[in-house]
This record gives structure tokens, C-alpha cells and sequence, in this order.
């Protein structure tokens, strides 16, 4: 995905405007909707742990690693995370993990627009 450096930062603005702004290029429209399952996945993570009223201290003991670790991966650090963490994240947290396979909706991308 190309970085846009042409366009400058507009006072005001709203996250919400400047993602809308950029969804106009269908690149960073196509990149922005290929993370929506780890986004998905990470906000189910990070609800189930606070309905639980865990700690990301407490879960990462519970899982065997440090607090760091679990916050880099509640910012977005899924790709480096293993089945095998987030099945323990799921265990920890009285869940069950669930990994499928789907197939991709046509024009998924312009439904999000």
C-alpha cells in the first residue's frame, strides 16, 4: 500500500473523516478490510476479558507470559500470534476459540464504505 505523503494533516478533522477520506483509494480500502477478522478478533478478546474483570496482568500469568506481551497483542499484534496463544487466551478467559473458514463476500469492501 503506497503511503499518501501529498495530502496534508487538516486541522479538525476527525479520525472518522480522515478514514472516510482515505477509503476513497481503493488500496487503502482493500488493506483497511483485509484486517477486519483480527479486528474482530481482537475486540472479542479485549470485551470477553473485561466482562471478565481480568487484567491484562492477570491474563498474561494466566497464559504464561508478561503483561507487555498481551497489551502488544491487544494493540494489534495478531499476525505474530499463534493458534496456540489465543487458544490459551480463550481457555483463560472460559471461552472457546473458533477458527473457520469463509468464503469472501463479493463487494464486501464497498459494503463497509
Amino acid at each position: 500500500m503506497e503511503t499518501r505523503t501529498s495530502k496534508k494533516y487538516v486541522r479538525g478533522m476527525t479520525i472518522d473523516e480522515d478514514i472516510a477520506d482515505q477509503m476513497k483509494n481503493p488500496e487503502f480500502r482493500k488493506a483497511w478490510h483485509d484486517l477486519d477478522a483480527e479486528f474482530e478478533l481482537l475486540e472479542s478478546m479485549i470485551k470477553a476479558r473485561e466482562k471478565a474483570g481480568i487484567s491484562q496482568g492477570e491474563l498474561a500469568r494466566k497464559i504464561g507470559t508478561k503483561q507487555p506481551a498481551l497489551s502488544r497483542l491487544e494493540r494489534g499484534g495478531f499476525s505474530k500470534a499463534t493458534v496456540e496463544t489465543l487458544r490459551k487466551i480463550a481457555d483463560a478467559l472460559d471461552m472457546r476459540l473458533v477458527v473457520k473458514l469463509q468464503k469472501k463476500e463479493r463487494g464486501a469492501a464497498a459494503k463497509h464504505n
